[in-house]
């Protein structure tokens, strides 16, 4: 069987299928189809069953490429690992506007990355649990450039624990954002990708952006600004308190972490699993916990976090 999808816009779809034909290969291998670029439109040839997947999942490839969202390999190839083609779970696509040139928007690659910004906008504190890979700091980030350039919140503030945890940077050369800047690159990256390096100069200059240590959150009390704690697994339980009592009016505070990864020394309560322990029964936050299934990085992660779940569940056998 056969089905034609007539286009408007012939040089969008060879966008979509990439440099060489290597995103329609990929696309045709996953879902068992072929389809071919005619001057009226694209044919797809295929099963019944499969031709409805591939028009269905196409459509919306499509009609996200007109959103504004860039649909490289690295998106397709992830879009195609999350939902098989199925593109019926809109859930998935609900996207947040950033103003970077480059990128329109951001949208979630999983269900679980798609519960997270939900939270995000539905909650004033939300945890992020997850393993590296997850997108637990970058859709954070995008949330936070949305909330500032909608007039959400009027500023900015990202913080983390620096030095595995030990908030001893007197040694370091320059001043504290110099100091800090290394630790805290995973959040200049993913800023840098959401907004004008002009803008975020500017911003940083005049404290609507805001970069300060963990150490330095003492005594204040953060009204009407999105606060994101980074790296939240090197907090010790007081330093996890602290920040929590942070909170001010009109705000929002997301805190990510990986359980797994943490560097505390021996002996230092470990913040993090405590604080999802004692909290739990509070109904205003809200815990998300992200898997090796919303990996959204090079497919050979998520078989690296398998190979060392699996390892460290012998070792303890």
């Amino acid at each position: 069987m056969k089905k034609l999808i007539e286009i408007d816009n012939i040089s969008s779809v060879k966008e979509i299928f990439g440099v060489e034909d290597k995103n329609l290969k990929l696309i045709e291998e996953k879902l068992g189809v072929n389809i071919f670029l005619k001057r009226e439109g694209m044919v797809i040839k295929g099963e019944k069953k499969k031709l409805e997947v591939a028009s269905s999942f196409l459509g919306k490839l499509m009609k996200i490429k007109q959103e504004g969202v860039t649909l490289n390999k690295e998106t397709i190839i992830t879009i195609l690992q999350h939902t098989g083609g199925n593109s019926s779970a809109d859930s998935s696509f609900c996207k947040i506007r950033v103003p970077s040139t480059k990128r329109k928007f951001v949208f979630p690659k999983t269900k679980g990355q798609s519960e997270y910004i939900e939270a995000m906008r539905s909650y004033d504190i939300t945890f992020s649990v997850g393993p590296a890979g997850t997108g637990k700091t970058y859709l954070a980030m995008a949330m936070a450039v949305n909330y500032l350039m909608e007039g959400k919140v009027r500023r900015i503030i990202l913080t983390r624990p620096a030095l595995e945890a030990g908030e001893s940077l007197g040694f370091l050369p320059g001043d504290m954002y110099e100091k800090l800047g290394p630790y805290l690159r995973p959040l200049y990256d993913a800023l840098y990708d959401m907004m004008e390096a002009e803008t975020i100069e500017e911003y940083l200059e005049t404290g609507i952006v805001e970069i300060v240590p963990l150490a330095y959150m003492r005594g204040r009390t953060l009204n009407n600004a999105f606060i994101i704690l980074d790296e939240a697994q090197n907090c010790t339980s007081e330093q996890l308190r602290m920040f929590l009592t942070r909170l001010g009016f009109d705000s929002k505070t997301v805190i990510t972490g990986d359980i797994t990864q943490s560097d505390l020394p021996g002996g230092k309560p470990h913040g993090l699993t405590q604080a999802l322990k004692i909290l739990k029964p509070i109904k205003g936050i809200k815990f998300i916990y992200l898997t090796k299934k919303d990996v959204v990085r090079h497919p050979l992660i998520q078989e690296i976090i398998q190979a060392y779940e699996e390892f460290y569940e012998k070792e303890k056998d």
